[in-house]
C-alpha cells in the first residue's frame, strides 16, 4: 500500500497537468476569433474600454490625446482579454511611443479591481439617486465630489479628512501641495482650488477618495528625489506611470552583494520617508516584495505601489501639540500567520513627531527572518556569510522585534551603517 500511494499520486498529478493543458487549449480555441482581433485592434483607443465615457467620474484626461492617437498600446499578453481574470489588480505593461524618442515600456493601472470600480459606480449612483444604476455623469454633480464649486477657494482638511490614507490626518499645507501639483489640469501650479475647472475638481476628489496613488506620485515626485515611480498621465480610468524594472521579489535569490545593496537602499527609503527637509512623514502601510521594483541599469529601488501611504505633517503636529506629541512612537511587533503583516495605529502616526513605523515595516516584512512571502521565509538577507551573520541577525531582530524601549530607532541607525559598510565604497 505504501508503494502504491506515491504511484497513485503521481498519476493524479500527471492527469491534473493534462487536464489543465486541455482546459487552456479549449479556452484558446473558444477565443480564437477574439484572440486574433485582440492582436489587430488597439483597445486603448476605445473610449469605453478606458472608461473615458465615465468622466468626470475618472482619474484625469491629460494623456487622452496620446491614447487616442495610438501612441500607447498593450504588450503582447496584455492584449488578451480572457487573461484579465488572472489580472486582479488591473495592472498592465504597455509601450508608449514618441516620434523623436522611440518607444519605451510603461505601466498602466486602473487603480483597482473590476469589482472595486463597479462598487464606486454604485456608490455614486446611490448617493445621487438612491439606485445602484444611473447616468454616472449626471450623478457626479449630485455627490460630495461636486460640493466644492467654483466659489470654494481652498481644499480644506475638514472636507476630505479620512477619505483615504493620504488624507487620514491632512494639514492645510499638505492639501495645498496636492492641489498645486495636481497634474490633470493645464493650469497647475496654484494651490487655489477655484482655479480648477468643475470637472478637474471632481476628478481630483474622486482620485483622492478611491485610490490616491496618483496624487502621492504627483505631490512627491521622483524628479525631486522621492523614491516613487514617475507619474505620466491619465485618460479616463487608466493611469500611466513610468516602468521601473523587475519587482523586488525577483532578487530574493540574487547574489549576496546585490541583496545587501538592495537592503541598504530599502533602509535609506525608510529614513528618507520618515525624516526629510520638508517635515512630511510618509508612512508605508502596505509593505511587500511586490510593492518595490529595481531599476535594470542603476539597480535603484523604487516604491511602485503608493496607494497606502499615510502622510503626517510634522510642522502641524508641533504646532497643535496633541497629547504625547513629542514622545517617540514605537510600532508593536506582532507575529501572524499571514504574509506582509503589520501592526500600527494610524491615529498615533498622525499625532507623534517621531515614529519608527517605516523601519519596522521594512525590517519585518522585507529584511528579517520574520519576512514571509510566497511561501518563503528568511527575508531578503537570508543565508548571510558566516563572518557577518552574527551581528547582522542581532540588528535585524532588534529592528523588527526590539527587546529594549526605543531599541528599533538605534537598531535601524546601526543597521543602515552596517549595510553601507558591507556594500563598500564602490556603490
Amino acid at each position: 500500500m505504501l508503494r502504491f500511494l506515491p504511484l497513485k499520486l503521481g498519476r493524479v498529478y500527471r492527469c491534473a497537468k493534462l487536464l489543465l493543458v486541455l482546459g487552456l487549449s479549449v479556452v484558446v480555441l473558444m477565443n480564437t476569433h477574439s484572440l486574433f482581433a485582440s492582436f489587430q485592434k488597439n483597445e486603448l483607443t476605445d473610449r469605453r474600454f478606458i472608461n473615458l465615457n465615465k468622466c468626470p467620474a475618472c482619474f484625469g484626461t491629460s494623456w487622452c490625446r496620446k491614447f487616442m492617437n495610438g501612441q500607447v498600446s498593450f504588450e503582447a499578453w496584455g492584449r488578451l482579454r480572457f487573461l484579465d481574470v488572472f489580472n486582479v489588480k488591473n495592472v498592465f505593461f504597455a509601450q508608449y511611443g514618441e516620434p523623436r524618442e522611440g518607444t519605451r515600456r510603461i505601466v498602466l493601472k486602473r487603480l483597482g479591481s473590476s469589482q472595486e470600480l463597479a462598487d464606486i459606480d454604485q456608490k455614486i449612483c446611490k448617493r445621487a439617486t438612491g439606485r445602484p444604476r444611473c447616468d454616472l455623469i449626471q450623478a457626479m454633480y449630485k455627490t460630495e465630489f461636486a460640493r466644492l464649486n467654483g466659489d470654494v477657494r481652498l481644499l480644506t482638511p475638514e472636507v476630505v479628512e479620512g477619505w483615504s490614507d493620504l488624507v487620514h490626518c491632512p494639514s492645510q499645507r499638505l492639501l495645498d501641495r496636492v492641489v498645486r501639483r495636481y497634474a490633470e489640469t493645464k493650469d497647475s501650479g496654484s494651490f487655489l482650488l477655484k482655479n480648477l475647472k468643475d470637472t478637474e475638481r471632481m476628478q481630483l476628489l474622486m482620485t483622492l477618495a478611491f485610490n490616491p496613488e496618483p496624487l502621492v506620485l504627483q505631490s512627491f515626485p521622483s524628479d525631486e528625489g522621492w523614491p516613487f515611480a514617475k507619474y505620466l498621465g491619465a485618460c479616463g480610468r487608466m493611469v500611466a506611470v513610468n516602468y521601473v524594472g523587475e519587482e523586488l521579489w525577483s532578487f530574493y535569490n540574487a547574489a549576496w552583494e546585490t541583496r545587501v545593496d538592495l537592503a541598504r537602499q530599502l533602509m535609506d527609503i525608510a529614513e528618507q520617508l520618515t525624516n526629510n527637509d520638508f517635515d512630511f512623514a510618509l508612512y508605508l502601510l502596505d509593505v511587500s516584495f511586490d510593492n518595490f521594483a529595481v531599476g535594470p541599469r542603476d539597480g535603484k529601488v523604487i516604491v511602485v505601489d503608493a496607494e497606502n501611504v499615510l502622510v503626517a505633517d510634522k510642522r502641524f503636529i508641533r504646532q497643535n501639540k496633541p497629547e504625547n506629541y513629542d514622545v517617540m512612537y514605537e510600532s508593536k511587533f506582532e507575529e501572524c500567520d499571514k504574509e506582509a503583516c503589520l501592526s500600527f495605529s494610524k491615529d498615533a502616526l498622525c499625532q507623534r513627531v517621531t515614529a519608527d513605523h517605516n523601519y519596522y515595516a521594512i525590517c519585518q516584512n522585507l529584511l528579517s527572518r520574520y519576512a514571509t512571502w510566497r511561501g518563503s521565509t528568511g527575508g531578503l538577507l537570508h543565508d548571510p556569510p558566516p563572518q557577518v551573520a552574527g551581528q547582522l541577525e542581532v540588528l535585524l531582530d532588534e529592528c523588527a522585534n526590539p527587546k529594549k524601549r526605543y531599541g528599533r530607532f538605534q537598531a535601524a541607525k546601526e543597521l543602515r551603517e552596517y549595510l553601507t559598510q558591507l556594500v563598500g565604497p564602490n556603490r
